[in-house]
């Protein structure tokens, strides 16, 4: 009880202490800070957790489809939204990467925000910004931890598709590949724990996790850190070939639910993805992080929304940089 109410008490003081949201952004001038919209457009993070909280309603999957779009678009060219430009001109839209295609979703939540802020305060409130407040609104939503979201980003006039490819974390990278795209972005071992535990929700496909199953090294055989009986179960849906979009639940115990389940099914080896087992098999530093975000529900939220905070301060646009786009698919003509 007492640790339960020191936590509310640190949160309390986090929350009422707007300046220590205030980050410098990288170039352009300007700082990110809560208030940004305050009179600019006072109703903004209403309309946005109104139309949230009607999309995650209707479908459970979308809040983890949400938290990742932000994810996905942060580790190519910073929180700048480029991910929801499509092809035009010169652009050729991130959204046909590698990670992104049949996969990345979520694009028309973002869209009725956007047409829903334009009606309230039209060319106010960023692409970027929106997609970092329906994260957090994502989370809280599935019962995770609520931060405030530092405002302020523009939105980018450009994409870039070899940097999707690139950047973002695959599921059968190496632990170490993992680390370096997180330190590439100025995030530490600590964030890449912390922010794995998004897989408390949402679900993968069956091509992202056969190599498990079938030919984990290259040998015929199965992923031996992977529980075999859960890797039998795992088969039923997902064979040799075809099958590739069959989806699975990430966190199994309680797939629609924001808590610490994934951590303790990795501690019984029953991480769905490659990317999520190695946090416990290949590095001592990573595990006992598990172990503790395991045990501790409140520890690993704490961590998340500070990880988070970093992750969306990531090379933001702002200032003179960027642009406000009027829809959120395409720049400004």
């Amino acid at each position: 009880m007492a640790q339960s109410m020191s936590f509310v008490i640190v949160v309390t003081i986090l929350l009422s202490a707007p300046l220590c949201f205030a980050h410098k952004s990288g170039g352009g001038g300007g700082y990110l800070y809560p208030q940004f919209y305050d009179r600019s457009c006072p109703k903004a993070k209403e309309i946005i957790k109104s139309i949230v909280a009607k999309a995650v309603a209707k479908e459970a999957r979308m809040a983890a489809s949400l938290l990742r779009l932000h994810f996905h678009d942060c580790f190519v060219k910073g929180c700048d939204a480029s991910i929801l430009l499509d092809s035009s001109g010169s652009i050729i839209s991130e959204k046909g990467s590698i990670p992104n295609q049949n996969s990345v979703r979520g694009f028309q939540v973002i869209d009725e925000v956007k047409s829903a802020l334009e009606k309230a305060c039209p060319s106010t409130v960023s692409c970027a910004d929106i997609m970092a407040i329906v994260a957090r609104d994502s989370t809280v939503i599935s019962g995770g931890p609520s931060w405030e979201v530092p405002l302020g980003r523009r939105d980018s006039t450009g994409a870039s598709l070899s940097g999707s490819n690139n950047n973002i974390p695959a599921p059968n990278n190496t632990f170490q590949t993992i680390l370096t795209k997180f330190k590439l972005k100025g995030l530490d071992i600590v964030d890449l724990v912390a922010l794995s535990g998004s897989h408390t929700i949402g679900d993968a496909r069956c091509t992202t996790f056969r190599q498990r199953l079938y030919n984990q090294s290259g040998n015929g055989l199965a992923d031996f850190t992977l529980d075999q009986s859960y890797a039998s179960q795992l088969r039923a849906r997902c064979p040799r070939s075809g099958g590739d979009q069959n989806l699975f639940f990430l966190d199994f115990v309680t797939p629609t639910k924001f808590d610490n389940s994934y951590f303790k099914n990795l501690l019984a080896s029953k991480g769905l993805l490659n990317s999520d087992q190695v946090l416990v098999t290949k590095n001592q530093q990573s595990m006992g992080l598990v172990k503790q975000y395991a045990e501790n529900m409140e520890l690993f939220f704490q961590q998340f929304a500070k990880s988070m905070l970093k992750m969306g301060n990531i090379s933001p646009l702002t200032g003179s940089r960027g642009e406000i786009r009027k829809n959120c698919r395409k720049i400004n003509s």
